[in-house]
């Protein structure tokens, strides 16, 4: 190493630490936010993830019964033992007023397992000596089953895959293998797919009908665009549940657009347009339409219009002017509006309760259901950590086909 290598080394050394002073500074600046979005972004979302696969309910509940079934073979009716701890644990519940816990929780995989669980809790204490097998047994034959008592086993472990599975219509049969659910309980996926569509038909008519208007905002006279970009913002000053309320009052059999048709003959019976896809999707793209247009119209600011002139001047048509050498110079806005909108879209819970009908229900309101009425948090998390994966999947197979580099969002 010669001696000029040393000398730049050391200023080198000398620039890093007369610079760790503002590093530190700007450190400091940045850690309450960084600790904001800790807190009201990342622990959420971890919360969510660890709610999506917990399963403490019957660990608390059960623990002897647990230790008894640990040498049990899975096919026969298990041994005296199991039931003697069985009805130990049952007794503790019964004074703590667990019970009923454990019974919620199993009744998700066995039908009519709370009753169960509650009538033996409600008896237990009359089971004073053994044997307890027989007399369980002949409490509900159903626990000599090898089956309730392979679910009590499964559900020993702190982390489930029941309520990930039951989110995409799947379960885990006795064996440990996967199965489909049956019949009428297989709906999440037909949601989720609602719920896709829903977002994409939005989004498609958002663009649609933001397009031109972004076009316009950017060759309109000052005074015409400052109005109309006026009209454009005015939706995102008004609270979402007053726009979704005040297309209620449009969209309903006795509402200002069926007065209007049946005033201008064009149907002679109102329609119905409240609670039904229609109204959803269109109560949607008014509220969405902002957020397509501007970062449409932000990249249409940075193109100049003298392109369009200079192709014109060369022999080109309008329209293929534009859409050879305007067009294309759009696709960042473009791609960032549609994006926004459609990610927006798939996380509507009260445009949808409010306008449309039971067809019309998205996966967060699914989600509400779960965690307000039945206060199945598990498999509220686990619609939500689903509908998370296809955002991210979503957001991620966007920038695989156009780039992160054609993604601008204003």
């Amino acid at each position: 190493m010669t001696v000029t290598d040393i000398e730049r080394i050391n200023v080198f050394m000398a620039v890093r630490r007369a610079e760790r002073p503002a590093r530190r500074a700007a450190l400091s600046l940045a850690l309450p936010l960084v600790a904001f979005l800790l807190v009201v972004f990342v622990a959420p979302i971890l919360y969510l993830l660890v709610t999506a696969v917990g399963n403490p309910e019957t660990r608390e509940v059960l623990p002897r019964t647990l230790v008894a079934l640990e040498g049990w073979d899975g096919a026969s009716t298990p041994a005296e033992p199991v039931y003697a701890a069985f009805a130990a644990d049952l007794k503790v519940a019964k004074d703590n007023s667990t019970a009923a816990l454990v019974g919620k929780r199993l009744n998700y995989e066995i039908s009519g397992m709370r009753g169960r669980i509650l009538a033996a809790a409600r008896t237990v204490d009359r089971l004073d000596t053994g044997p307890y097998k027989e007399k369980f047994i002949e409490l509900n034959k159903d626990w000599g089953s090898p089956e309730v008592w392979a679910v009590i086993k499964r559900n020993g472990s702190a982390f489930t895959p029941f309520y990930l599975l039951s989110a995409v219509d799947l379960k885990q049969n006795p064996d440990n293998s996967l199965g489909r659910v049956e019949g009428d309980q297989a709906i999440f996926l037909d949601v989720l797919g609602r719920t896709l569509f829903v977002a994409a038909v939005v989004t498609l008519f958002t663009l649609v009908l933001g397009y031109p208007v972004a076009y316009v905002l950017t060759i309109a006279p000052k005074a015409v665009a400052g109005i109309m970009m006026l009209m454009v913002l005015l939706p995102l000053w008004t609270s979402l549940l007053v726009r979704t309320t005040a297309w209620v009052v449009l969209l309903q059999s006795n509402g200002v657009i069926n007065d209007a048709l049946v005033a201008l003959h064009i149907t002679s019976e109102r329609l119905q347009l409240i609670f039904t896809r229609v109204g959803t999707v269109t109560a949607m793209t008014h509220i969405q339409l902002p957020f397509t247009i501007l970062p449409i119209y932000s990249v249409m600011r940075s193109i100049s219009t003298t392109q369009l002139r200079a192709a014109r001047s060369l022999g080109a048509p309008p329209l293929s002017a534009f859409w050879r050498i305007y067009a294309p110079q759009t696709l960042p806005g473009l791609v960032a509006g549609c994006l926004m909108t459609f990610i927006l879209s798939l996380g509507y819970y009260i445009t949808p309760a409010l306008v449309g009908g039971p067809r019309d229900q998205m996966v967060s309101n699914f989600i509400a259901v779960f965690i307000n009425r039945d206060l199945n948090w598990g498999l509220a998390s686990s619609l939500g950590v689903v509908l998370l994966v296809v955002t991210l999947a979503i957001y991620l197979l966007f920038l695989r086909l156009v780039g992160a580099d054609k993604i601008k969002l204003g």
